[in-house]
């Protein structure tokens, strides 16, 4: 089950990350401006996060599985007739619905696999999930190479045609295997070792079945805690899609490589946050032993010091290197799905990822609008100080969370 979503996820972002790989052609063959595309990129972040906050609720309603496989089927047909478009409007349109239907698929899933695994092993699955997001992320910028040589004559055109197959045809594994909790195969549920942690489960289940469709919106929302993670999640999402949006780009513009060398200079940043996705969260499983904001602590230093080093890198090599560490550093996500599943346990949790990832998505659209302005205005080191210092603020934000309580 874990395999088939992770499998499924892994082609999805063929459907999402490319455009960010052919935004430069794009700009040229539309007439169009790095701001103008930063807009159409943001138009995905936009309606992906509004539709995050809805779609966990709406996944858990009508059925994770049909509602997670109408999402991947809508998607790869709005990737192909944006293919066929020749208007910024249009595209932006059509983009903007594309990020509504990818957002049905993550929070689902992950309130999926909070049914499978308790708190002492959630950090594996959660991680093991969030590194094949990762691992798509190099599986796409491998993708839109290969399908740009396949097929010159299309131009950026083949980024949103070929890379859907694969995408679609994951889901013939996720039919078969992906099953919504133990039960549907016979298994019993699983039993939380803490009584205080199965009595909580079971409390937020009554809840919810008392209560009406928003109650969890609710309940959330006065939460201090979850509203904190809010903008830790924001900040994330600001730094991860920030980062890949922008520095294929970078290469290209600022060190003069082609697109193919760009693609290839920058696939060690989704590189790094693959390892990291993985790792992080089973390492507050086993290290820190269920808590998850010292990992987080020590990932905002990191990414802190090695963003505002990377603008002086004048060198392809070096600062690919440093791609890498800023990757695995700043990629920290996965704790942040791992911390949705301690709070909202088996009942709550895709509604809680649902929200947390709104705040990812809201992150990544600001910086789609505002960093194309911000290279345009002051140049590339500001966009890589800005994110530095974020992670600053995501390190003051993460302190103050550590002790915080929630009230689920």
């Amino acid at each position: 089950m874990l395999f088939s979503f992770g499998l499924t996820y892994l082609f999805f972002y063929n459907g999402r990350q490319n455009i960010n790989l052919v935004l430069t052609q794009m700009a040229e063959q539309l007439g169009s401006t790095t701001t103008a595309m930063g807009v159409v990129s943001s138009a995905l972040f936009w309606c992906y996060a509004f539709g995050q906050l809805i779609n966990g609720r709406l996944g858990a309603y009508f059925g994770y599985k049909k509602f997670m496989m109408f999402g991947v089927v809508t998607s790869a047909i709005l990737n192909v007739i944006i293919s066929y478009q020749n208007s910024i409007a249009v595209i932006a349109l059509l983009w903007g619905l594309n990020g509504f239907c990818q957002s049905m698929v993550w929070s689902n899933g992950l309130g999926v696999l909070n049914k499978w695994w308790p708190k002492d092993k959630r950090g594996f699955a959660s991680g093991l999930t969030t590194a094949f997001s990762g691992v798509a992320q190099v599986v796409t910028y491998l993708t839109i190479n290969w399908c740009l040589a396949l097929n010159p004559d299309w131009g950026w055109r083949a980024a949103f045609r070929y890379p859907m197959i694969p995408m679609v045809l994951m889901l013939i594994a996720f039919a078969f295997f992906f099953k919504t909790k133990p039960e549907d195969i016979g298994l019993p549920a699983f039993q939380e070792e803490s009584k205080e942690l199965e009595a909580h489960d079971a409390a937020i289940a009554a809840k919810m079945e008392k209560n009406g469709y928003l109650y969890p919106y609710k309940v959330l929302f006065s939460q201090p805690k979850v509203l904190v993670f809010c903008l830790i999640s924001a900040i994330a999402g600001i730094g991860r899609y920030g980062l890949l949006t922008w520095v294929p780009t970078y290469f290209m513009e600022e060190m003069g490589l082609s697109v193919k060398e760009g693609i290839f200079s920058s696939i060690l940043l989704p590189i790094g946050q693959s390892c990291a996705m993985f790792v992080f969260p089973l390492i507050t499983d086993k290290v820190f032993k269920g808590k998850r904001e010292p990992m987080l602590i020590l990932a905002a230093i990191v990414t802190f010091l090695g963003m505002i080093t990377f603008p002086f890198i004048q060198s392809q090599t070096p600062a690919s290197i440093m791609l890498f560490v800023v990757g695995v550093s700043g990629m920290v996500t996965g704790v942040v799905w791992a911390i949705a599943g301690d709070m909202g346990g088996r009942a709550l949790s895709s509604t809680v990822v649902g929200v947390l990832d709104w705040a990812v998505y809201m992150g990544a659209a600001i910086q789609a609008v505002i960093f194309g302005f911000v290279k345009d205005a002051f140049g590339w080191p500001a966009i890589f100080s800005t994110i530095g210092c974020l992670y600053v603020v995501m390190l003051a934000l993460t302190l103050v969370a550590r002790n915080m309580k929630t009230n689920i």
